[in-house]
């Protein structure tokens, strides 16, 4: 479980942080639909963390019931190969979200997330997500579709690749991250 929570800083609930997640909506697809009223309201449900440098926040292979948007620093993505050690699979930067499967299904981590530099970041946990839909009952079906549209989009990145490498094999040191 991600009980890790509780070693990152907290900086409470999100509504300080609309602002620059207005600054950054262009990066976040989850929110690109959503007007300043709802970005708003998800802000309350939204507890924030701050992390120094070094820091894994996600770890790969723990059960997990939030995501995270990530506000302010760069991550970088990991998932162990198969000689045991891990292998950079893509990063992420201000406005992207991490998580979401785990958020949706509560399944382990596919990969661990370690913090690049300071980062600042909103977590949406699976009671929150609840919450939202049982307050806000129009807004949580938006935030469900764009959630479902969003882990679309990169299942079908994923197959593009799979169907890429299957149809031209190259070594590992040839194939760009995915991310």
């Amino acid at each position: 479980m991600d009980g890790h929570l509780d070693t990152f800083e907290s900086l409470g609930k999100g509504t300080p942080f609309v602002a620059l997640m207005r600054a950054i909506i262009e990066h976040i697809r989850l929110f690109e639909d959503f007007d300043d009223s709802e970005i708003e309201i998800v802000a309350q449900y939204l507890d924030c963390y701050r992390v120094p440098t070094g820091t894994k926040v996600i770890h790969e292979g723990e059960q997990g019931d939030f995501m995270l948007l990530l506000l302010d620093g760069n991550m970088e993505i990991a998932r162990r190969g198969s000689d045991g050690f891990p292998v950079k699979i893509g990063h992420a930067g201000p406005g992207k979200t991490l998580g979401e499967m785990s958020l949706i299904d509560g399944e382990p981590r596919f990969a661990s997330c370690i913090a690049r530099s300071e980062c600042v970041f909103g977590i949406l946990n699976r009671s929150s997500l609840t919450q939202i839909i049982a307050d806000q009952p129009r807004l949580g079906v938006k935030l469900m579709m764009q959630l479902l549209l969003l882990l679309n989009q990169r299942l079908r990145l994923v197959s593009a690749e799979l169907v890429r490498t299957m149809s031209h094999p190259a070594s590992d040191t040839e194939r760009p991250p995915l991310a």
